[in-house]
């Protein structure tokens, strides 16, 4: 099974995540597919970007995004 999901990058008490597909099997910030996006919390309002056509091509193929990965697509208006 193939999930998007967030990658953890940066220091303490400052995460900024890599959106990317990868093996549901693997760890969180173990091997991937591809990166698909960033996002960053830490600024108000949040900032996330996205490479539509890599997304929407894997949510085709049947790419499972998690629940925070899915929230961002509906923001970015990127649907399934």
């Amino acid at each position: 099974m193939v999930k998007m999901r967030l990658q953890r990058n940066g220091s303490k008490r400052n995460a900024q995540y890599r959106i990317v597909v990868s093996d549901a099997r693997s760890p969180r910030d173990g091997r991937f597919i591809e990166e698909v996006g960033t996002y960053n919390p830490n600024v108000d309002p949040s900032v996330f970007k996205f490479d539509e056509e890599k997304a929407k091509e894997w949510l085709a193929k049947g790419a499972q995004p998690t629940e925070v990965v899915g929230k961002l697509l509906k923001l970015a208006g990127i649907e399934k």
